[in-house]
């Protein structure tokens, strides 16, 4: 791991472990992740380096609430364009996020047919594996 820790050092990446933030600490990494599933609010009383970043995850107003709850630097919503089970859709996507102050990110179904429809929402930014992976393969 430690390997990994320098590899994103030199190449200027933010390192962050999923769901361990113990371990982030003690690596003295860049931050960690906190799905949604996670409702503990152990890490309140972490101390923590200086801009050491929170993210995690939330799929509706509740758990947006309780992501702010747990100081939560920037979150990501799901799913904006992937139906499944959380899916929101655009109009619901801009609702629910209208009401946090956090940074949100898009996650979810994303692709280069649908990106542009990101910049009717709040998002500063997306994510996703799949329209990644869509990118590499080309045209």
């Amino acid at each position: 791991m430690l390997n990994l820790k320098n590899y994103c050092r030199k190449k200027k990446f933010k390192f962050l472990i999923s769901n361990n933030l113990k371990l982030s600490i003690k690596l003295n990494l860049d931050g960690a992740y906190i799905p949604s599933f996670n409702s503990s609010f152990k890490h309140l009383s972490y101390k923590f380096k200086k801009n050491f970043v929170l993210m995690g995850s939330a799929h509706n107003l509740k758990e947006i609430r309780l992501k702010e709850i747990q100081k939560i630097d920037l979150i990501f919503l799901s799913s904006i364009f992937k139906e499944n089970k959380n899916f929101l859709g655009i109009n619901k996507f801009k609702l629910v996020s209208g009401f946090s102050k956090n940074p949100i990110v898009a996650l979810g179904g994303i692709s280069q047919k649908n990106e542009k429809l990101i910049k009717l929402t709040r998002a500063e930014g997306i994510a996703g594996i799949s329209y990644f992976e869509n990118k590499k393969k080309g045209p």
